[in-house]
């Protein structure tokens, strides 16, 4: 038994929303790296279900383009979220100020 693409779609939404709101509520730097990441992984679930639905091996292949986006924000994301909490313990999103020493 398989599910269909709605229940796949639906769940990526949920997963969208659930990051999209978190970055905005949360003013923790690391918890809106998160939510950025649990949002590219929706968006990820997004492209395969509808390749998969539409038979389409494009959006398969779009979805390696983002995982290597997401690498690359990882190594640059964390490299800031390392500086900021070397200067100061539970640094938040306001902080990047002190940056620009």
């Amino acid at each position: 038994m398989s599910l269909g693409g709605p229940y796949y779609l639906t769940l990526a939404a949920v997963l969208f929303t659930i990051g999209g709101v978190g970055l905005l509520l949360r003013r923790n730097v690391l918890v809106m790296f998160m939510c950025v990441e649990l949002m590219l992984n929706a968006v990820n679930l997004t492209l395969v279900t509808f390749s998969r639905m539409l038979n389409d091996i494009g959006g398969q292949s779009l979805v390696f383009f983002v995982l290597v986006v997401a690498a690359a924000e990882v190594v640059v994301g964390l490299g800031i979220i390392v500086a900021i909490f070397r200067r100061r313990k539970g640094a938040t999103a306001d902080d990047l100020h002190i940056l620009k020493g």
